[in-house]
């Protein structure tokens, strides 16, 4: 990536980022590491949506039972609302999975498009013994994702259930879910370069915009069937893309 790219990037934020992570997966030396992952993420997204078409009628009724006796008449409004939540609950359980089965080849996948960008390779075995060696630590490393996330988003679904108050969860959920995308896709290119989750953490929230408009991208496009399949090795080439501009702008 020269400065002219970089500084490209860096104007158009996570859009830009976004739009190199689906420019990236398409580099010939990057589409074996795609494909893999590409493959697992067509049978677990057939399993999820033919589960999710069973459950959804059920998971409807459950939540309009929640609804108070007096506030009926805004049935009309609440079960849109609830049905979004559940669209975009499942569109994170979907990247969520995917990224915990494939985080192995994205975490390879990640260290070949930082190669790729500044042309230095980094410390460490390569090929399929790195990949084996690799899958205890992109498991652990998931499930400490996992464990950050799971106590706020039990909160926001509370928080979901109160009438009145569930038009703002709406709004909390949406913003706390596009942070996730990105600790989670930008979490692949800091691990390979040992950086520790809570340092990750300031990472982004020192790069408030290009961390929340990229997070915002990547999670609206994972809600779109089809597109989804591919937007999740296209974020992790994109947070790799990030990762490299912005450590060279901190840098410089």
């Amino acid at each position: 990536m020269n400065n002219q790219q970089v500084s490209q990037l860096n104007l158009s934020g996570g859009l830009a980022y976004f739009s190199e992570g689906f420019r990236l997966i398409r580099q010939p030396g990057l589409r074996l590491f795609v494909i893999a992952p590409l493959m697992i993420n067509t049978l677990l997204f057939y399993w999820m949506v033919t589960a999710s078409y069973e459950l959804f009628g059920g998971w409807m009724a459950a939540l309009m039972e929640w609804l108070p006796t007096w506030l009926s008449f805004l049935e009309w409004l609440f079960w849109p609302l609830y049905a979004v939540a559940i669209i975009m609950v499942l569109a994170y359980c979907f990247v969520a999975v995917a990224n915990l089965i494939g985080s192995p080849f994205y975490g390879i996948l990640s260290e070949k498009v930082e190669q790729h960008l500044t042309g230095e390779k980094l410390e460490g075995d390569d090929g399929w013994k790195a990949l084996v060696a690799t899958i205890p630590r992109s498991i652990a490393r998931e499930l400490h994702k996992l464990i950050y996330y799971l106590p706020r988003a039990i909160l926001l679904l509370i928080l979901g259930f109160i009438p009145g108050v569930n038009l703002i969860a709406g709004v909390l959920w949406f913003g706390f879910s596009s942070w996730m995308m990105t600790l989670q896709y930008v979490d692949y290119p800091a691990d390979n370069n040992n950086m520790s989750f809570a340092h990750l953490k300031r990472f982004a929230s020192e790069r408030r915009w290009p961390s929340l408009s990229f997070g915002m991208l990547v999670y609206v496009v994972a809600m779109i069937p089809i597109v989804n399949l591919i937007a999740v090795p296209a974020a992790v080439c994109g947070a790799t893309a990030f990762w490299v501009n912005e450590k060279r702008q901190k840098i410089s």
